[in-house]
């Protein structure tokens, strides 16, 4: 005999009692056998009271931040297929089902729910433009991105989840989601789904300037930890370059009178020589750091078996 899937809805909410009764309903009229979990993070209105009455399984995550709760989550709950979606009814809950068919049918590890704003005000600009600079930068480091970085409507298999070391704090979590995929180069899949504005009375939590400097954040930081080599081999190649720029001039001095005038700068040159080797070295040590730590993650990865193996 097969047994059906566990499934487990996450809905991280913080100040959300005028949409989260609406989106457990429609979660719970999409997936009627899946658990729905909302983890309130330090609300300072009725949203606990409210999703635990729509029925709810309420938890509380201390840690202020979305990323604190998604590790929260994903430590806790067990679950072979897992659906995460914001708790303010963004997301479309009819979709759900949708994306886990196309989880199990085609053993996937992730499926992105693909926003398609359904009124302009939805989907900011800002925003907008922040998911095409790291999908961009996300397709350049590991030769290929989804179209939505920043959906947080999602479904994950349980050997993602209990593989996923999270790190981050904040809204950035979709940003490192995305590269754990892609990094231990998952099986994953996208499906588009309608994206609507927030109901009456709910607020947003994001803000476009400081999510910005997040986001641009994220990506040094994506370049630094993921790919060393190439993050410190261009420090080292700058440093190399202004180097030799500096050194020419003293070099054709050398050669005509023999001398070094300007100490100073040979000093310089070089230091910068010394920096620029150092970079080169550091990004070779921790290319190696990284592949070790890239081999630990996929041996927890392959510890759980396939979405559909076992369940259907």
């Amino acid at each position: 005999m097969v047994s059906a899937p566990r499934i487990a809805v996450l809905l991280p909410c913080y100040n959300e009692d005028a949409a989260i009764a609406q989106t457990v309903a429609g979660f719970r009229a999409a997936l009627p056998s899946a658990t729905i979990y909302v983890y309130d993070n330090n609300s300072r209105d009725r949203t606990a009271q409210v999703a635990q009455e729509a029925g709810a399984v309420v938890r509380t995550e201390r840690i202020q931040g979305k990323g604190a709760v998604v590790r929260r989550m994903f430590a806790d709950v067990d679950a072979d297929i897992y659906v995460m979606a914001d708790g303010d009814a963004t997301y479309d809950a009819a979709s759900a089902p949708a994306l886990v068919a196309r989880l199990v049918d085609e053993q996937l590890d992730m499926v992105v729910g693909s926003r398609v704003s359904q009124i302009d005000l939805a989907y900011r600009r800002g925003h907008q433009f922040g998911n095409k600079a790291l999908t961009g930068i996300l397709a350049g480091l590991f030769g290929r991105s989804f179209t939505d970085i920043l959906s947080g409507y999602r479904v994950f298999s349980r050997r993602f989840v209990k593989s996923f070391p999270v790190l981050s704090v904040g809204f950035e979590i979709e940003t490192e989601i995305s590269v754990h995929a892609l990094e231990l180069k998952m099986p994953v899949g996208e499906v588009e789904t309608p994206y609507f504005a927030r109901p009456e009375g709910s607020e947003s939590k994001l803000n476009t300037w400081g999510d910005g400097i997040r986001i641009a954040q994220t990506i040094a930081t994506l370049y630094r930890i993921e790919r060393p080599m190439l993050f410190f081999g261009i420090l080292a190649l700058a440093l190399a370059v202004l180097a030799f720029v500096l050194a020419v001039p003293l070099a054709i001095t050398y050669a005509q009178t023999g001398l070094v005038p300007r100490v100073p700068t040979a000093i310089l040159v070089t230091g910068l020589m010394i920096l620029a080797s150092l970079n080169l070295f550091a990004g070779l040590i921790l290319d190696t750091v990284v592949r070790g730590r890239r081999e630990v993650r996929r041996l927890a990865y392959l510890a759980h078996p396939a979405p559909g193996d076992g369940t259907r």
